[in-house]
């Protein structure tokens, strides 16, 4: 049995873990591992918004160039495409890009191809929506939780391998404990969301910043693999609960301290679903998050369904990846989307300081 943190992030506790030194988890789990030379990763969640079946097809040519701009020098070594349905009756298609440091991300970012294509006044032209929210943790500020071991989804692509079966899950409160940077600091928030620049009401250009300790959870289930019992499983036992605590969140997040929250469905370059999902959410902490699993109904049928399945998993693949960061290792920017999307939605406005002569 391992620890989840790898022996090199590993230090002196301060701050004492939930269960005793000789808790037994009650099923086996994995997270993944990499070596030192691993110190921070980026994960770049990409937007084209549209409504209304006439825009399509703009918007997947707009996300196929997106994907393009990633053969570029520098572009992410891992990606996925998906599709979100929100609550104000706008469509998103999102690429999720991972880098395994930020210096090639930034090259990426700063590329005339890439800069400049965002920069250009033709998209506030062309009638779609786009976003950038961009987060970059430290190798001390994200987890991850694997119920397979194998082609590992998200962050864990750009990992080196996979970890024994660990310790850490099983318990409430096990996700903190994942976290290296949790042996020491409780990951407490400081500052608010507020806009930077722009008017989400007004659409244009918006820029968002963020503020310490914003926790970001991808929650990912994979059926594609799964027999017709397993499907079954999770179709008709999983995924109606799952829907259920994900809707709650997108609809109500403002009043648990959930800043976005997208149940999202893998695509292909076409646009056509594939049987991946997962569920990506803001928070304002990592204590809110922790709170709204620990006590909501909706998680709380999450959580028991599945610990009532988890051992007898076999081809129906469970994970998650949950990530804090600093304010200055985010980036959260809005061309023409509607003003409830992503973190436009609770950051605070820009206070207009009057002149006095």
């Amino acid at each position: 049995m391992e620890s989840a943190i790898s022996d090199h992030l590993t230090c002196p506790r301060s701050l004492t873990r939930r269960v005793p030194d000789d808790y037994q988890p009650p099923f086996p789990m994995w997270v993944g591992r990499a070596d030192e030379r691993l110190q921070q990763v980026v994960m770049a969640y990409l937007g084209v918004q549209f409504r209304g079946d006439e825009q399509r097809p703009a918007a997947l040519a707009a996300m196929r160039d997106i994907v393009a701009s990633f053969d570029l020098g520098d572009g992410p070594l891992h990606h996925d495409l998906t599709h979100h349905a929100d609550n104000q009756g706008y469509e998103n298609l999102m690429i999720v890009g991972y880098w395994k440091d930020v210096s090639s991300q930034t090259r990426w970012l700063h590329n005339p191809a890439v800069a400049d294509w965002w920069a250009s006044d033709q998209r506030l032209a062309e009638g779609l929506g786009y976003f950038r929210e961009i987060v970059a943790p430290r190798a001390e500020q994200f987890e991850t939780l694997y119920a397979f071991q194998d082609h590992l989804p998200g962050v864990g692509a750009v990992m080196d391998g996979i970890s024994g079966e660990i310790n850490e899950h099983g318990y409430w409160g096990s996700m903190r404990e994942r976290f290296p940077i949790s042996q020491n600091d409780w990951m407490q928030p400081s500052g608010d969301l507020r806009v930077l620049s722009g008017d989400p009401a007004a659409g244009g250009r918006v820029v968002v910043q963020g503020h310490d300790n914003i926790a970001l959870i991808r929650s990912g289930q994979d059926w594609k693999d799964a027999e017709s019992e397993e499907r079954a499983l999770y179709l008709e036992e999983i995924l109606p609960t799952l829907q259920q605590g994900m809707d709650f969140l997108r609809d109500n997040g403002e009043s648990v301290g959930c800043y976005s929250n997208r149940f999202v469905r893998n695509i292909d370059v076409e646009g056509n679903y594939l049987d991946l999902s997962y569920n990506i959410g803001h928070w304002g902490s990592l204590d809110k998050l922790e709170r709204w699993a620990e006590s909501h109904p909706t998680h709380l049928r999450i959580f028991t369904t599945f610990f009532r399945v988890a051992a007898g998993l076999s081809k129906l693949r469970l994970y998650h990846e949950v990530s804090v960061f600093d304010g200055c290792d985010q980036l959260y920017e809005y061309i023409n989307c509607h003003p409830q999307t992503g973190m436009m939605r609770d950051a605070q406005p820009v206070k207009h300081v009057r002149s006095t002569t």
